[in-house]
């Protein structure tokens, strides 16, 4: 059982390698599934033989105390855009390993894509703070991208406070972007119906959705436009350049610092982490408080945006 367990996982490798997601994503359920009656061979390593056992996707029975069975099958449901199947595959590992920093990741990345913000905040930072955590046993080299994915989500959480903020200022705005939005979701609605029955995950089925959301954000983005060129002041999208946020904290610097590899801190915060770990948190090469200089030059730009922009304290 193990053999053939392990052989089906190593066959769900390289489904996954060659990009044929949905194939990794049966095989992987599979590999630790139960033994199935003798009308389902457990010999095959054919994904179409398994397409049409749900329990096999939905379960992983034979050994549902491994955390990074659950992990391993979340990322292929990302490339798959399986969402939903992601975030329970995240939240099951979890629950088994509290400190699972790629199960918090990929949750981020699930809730992101759900336009979650508020949540995939919260995962990412704990993801963020379990790279940082070197007893944690997350890997190094994983710590820029959670970086990123932070970023992302923080700045997403910002982008929607501020839509709500343009929206609330012009009541025609609300309206023609509701109007926008029903659209949308009526043409989601119609490519739901167009695909069902067939595979969504075919290369013309996630065209046509790409297209879709595209075309509908830049025509949102366009009506921004024009509302905000008629009231700069009070409808125009305020944003933080990325150059000015602290790479732990996230947050809008004050006294930032340079390390020797060339990245810049709050000085707090990297004071801190320093106590903790006497590493560079983005690129974990040895680093000490005497290595520390001041960035004057990032330290002006800041102190220049938030003399002009006041509102960006609360970013």
């Amino acid at each position: 059982m193990a053999a053939r367990a392990n052989a089906l996982k190593e066959e769900g490798n390289k489904y996954f390698q060659d990009g044929d997601y949905k194939s990794a994503e049966v095989l992987y359920g599979k590999a630790y599934a139960p033994i199935l009656p003798s009308v389902h061979p457990i010999s095959s390593t054919n994904p179409q033989d398994y397409t049409n056992l749900p329990s096999l996707v939905n379960s992983i029975q034979a050994d549902p105390s491994n955390p990074k069975l659950f992990t391993n099958r979340a990322m292929t449901r990302i490339r798959l855009a399986h969402w939903d199947a992601c975030i329970d595959d995240c939240l099951h590992s979890i629950s088994l390993l509290p400190a699972n920093m790629k199960a918090y990741y990929y949750l981020a990345q699930a809730q992101l894509a759900l336009h979650h913000p508020n949540e995939a905040l919260s995962s990412a930072l704990t993801a963020y703070n379990l790279c940082l955590d070197a007893s944690s046993g997350a890997f190094n080299a994983s710590t820029p991208n959670v970086s990123q994915l932070v970023l992302q989500a923080k700045k997403e959480k910002w982008e929607a406070k501020e839509r709500e903020r343009i929206r609330r200022r012009s009541d025609l705005l609300r309206e023609l972007e509701d109007g926008l939005l029903a659209i949308k979701k009526f043409e989601l609605e119609n490519w739901a119906v167009k695909y069902q029955g067939r595979s969504a995950e075919t290369a013309e089925a996630k065209e046509e959705r790409d297209d879709i959301e595209d075309t509908h954000r830049k025509k949102i983005e366009e009506l921004r436009s024009v509302f905000a060129l008629a009231d700069p002041e009070n409808l125009q999208q305020r944003e933080v350049p990325d150059y000015l946020i602290d790479n732990i904290s996230f947050c809008v610097m004050h006294d930032p610092v340079v390390t020797k590899t060339g990245n810049s801190y709050e000085r707090s915060t990297i004071l801190e982490h320093l106590k903790r770990s006497p590493t560079d948190p983005l690129t974990r090469e040895p680093l000490t408080i005497d290595e520390l200089r001041p960035n004057l030059a990032l330290k002006q730009a800041c102190e220049a945006f938030l003399e002009q922009n006041g509102w960006a304290v609360d970013y």
